[in-house]
């Protein structure tokens, strides 16, 4: 266990307990476009991103249970879909290393998208009464939509607040070698 894990775990429960504690008071209280934001899948798909699958999956299960446990809904439900969000955006770091500019639109919308429909389809497989109709689903698309635009600040407010503790990256660092007038491959001849 390196040093840095203490410093991330801390960090990662406090911003855990900040964006549910924000979102239940503040957040879903205002509307825009008939849809309010929900922070909960582009903060959990950030650290996915930023941690990786496993750390990004934990998060979410952790998020879900206490987002479950502050609206007094059913246990379990909000965790699964933020699971899968987190596993998702982690494995894409691990796999492709995204860093482009539109990257936290893309993976917000498809978090967002993840944990709305999910929400809904296990609610409707345990059989809990909600209205199904078009009007749903509009709202649906607006959330995912909304979440899309919001993406780019919260996944920066979330990387400033991990960065201090995230371990460095050892594939960024190989990249750098070169650029810093380490030897190149090419110049040995």
């Amino acid at each position: 266990m390196s040093s840095t894990t203490p410093q991330l775990v801390l960090r990662l429960a406090v911003l855990g307990v900040a964006v549910v504690i924000l979102q239940v008071a503040a957040v879903s209280q205002i509307v825009i476009f008939g849809a309010s934001a929900d922070l909960t899948p582009l903060v959990v798909a950030a650290v996915g991103l930023m941690c990786g699958s496993i750390a990004g999956a934990i998060f979410g299960f952790c998020v879900g249970l206490f987002f479950d446990a502050a609206l007094v809904q059913t246990m379990g439900l909000t965790s699964f879909v933020c699971v899968l969000a987190g596993y998702g955006a982690g494995r894409l770091r691990e796999l492709r290393d995204p860093q482009g500019v539109a990257v936290p639109m893309l993976v917000g919308a498809a978090a967002t998208a993840i944990t709305t429909f999910g929400y809904g389809a296990m609610n409707f497989m345990l059989g809990i009464d909600a209205p199904v109709s078009f009007l749903l689903l509009r709202v649906i698309l607006s959330t995912i939509i909304l979440n899309a635009i919001f993406a780019l600040p919260v996944f920066s407010l979330v990387r400033r607040w991990l960065l201090p503790s995230l371990p460095e990256d050892p594939r960024r660092r190989r990249r750098r070698a070169y650029t810093t007038g380490g030897l190149s491959p090419l110049t040995r001849a």
